[in-house]
């Protein structure tokens, strides 16, 4: 890849926040899976959470991941599963949600590890997801509509992380808080598209990218790469 590639693949990869996440509850509908996975990205969103039940797993999975490279989607069975799993990360859980408790949306402070629960387009947020949420907050409406769209709904609250993140110096560092097995993921996969669906197919390890965005790799390697056969 050229200089410029590299250092905005870079640039991307330290203002990554691996500490902000969205979970999708149940969310069926293509083109918001992928609006949401699109903000994601936008604001530094490293990777998304999804439950989808087990037929409808492999399409949203292909949505998803159709919709920005960049960002993981990682899916749970339940979603118990998914919550434990991040509270166990440390997030707090915020559950988009009209009751008596809720707050306001920009009364929350996103910069603590965080994790937005948006639920299905018709039914909203199951109880259970309810119950094993820490808080519930809602967008304030004054208009006849009770809610937005939930691809909508996650760009506004995302974007209100962005803003306090951004205020508080996060975006500001100048190395990435990924692991650094995913920062050469995503450099090698950033950088050299052809070559890593090469090596996928052959079932090769991705080679080392040095600090030149330039593939560090044996001559076995290459020539594996290369072989048609």
């Amino acid at each position: 890849m050229n200089s410029q590639r590299y250092a905005r693949i870079c640039e991307m990869l330290a203002r990554r926040q691996p500490d902000l996440t969205v979970c999708m509850e149940q969310v069926h509908k293509p083109h918001n899976v992928a609006a949401i996975v699109r903000t994601a990205d936008a604001v530094g969103v490293h990777e998304v959470h999804a439950v989808w039940p087990g037929n409808r797993m492999r399409n949203m999975v292909s949505a998803a991941a159709g919709s920005n490279s960049w960002v993981s989607v990682k899916n749970h069975q339940t979603i118990g599963e998914a919550v434990s799993h991040l509270k166990a990360r440390g997030m707090q859980i915020l559950a988009t949600h009209l009751s008596d408790k809720a707050v306001d949306f920009r009364e929350i402070d996103y910069t603590l590890p965080t994790c937005i629960l948006m639920g299905q387009e018709k039914t909203g947020i199951s109880q259970e997801a309810l119950d094993l949420a820490d808080r519930d907050i809602i967008i304030p409406m004054t208009g006849m509509v009770q809610s937005l769209n939930v691809s909508v709904a996650s760009a506004l609250i995302l974007y209100e992380a962005q803003r306090q993140r951004q205020n508080a110096g996060m975006y500001m560092r100048s190395n990435s808080m990924l692991p650094e097995e995913e920062q050469q993921r995503l450099l090698f996969e950033g950088g050299y598209p052809v070559l890593a669906r090469v090596a996928k197919q052959k079932k090769l390890p991705y080679p080392h990218v040095n600090a030149q965005g330039e593939i560090e790799a044996d001559a076995e390697w290459w020539s594996t790469m290369q072989y048609a056969g």
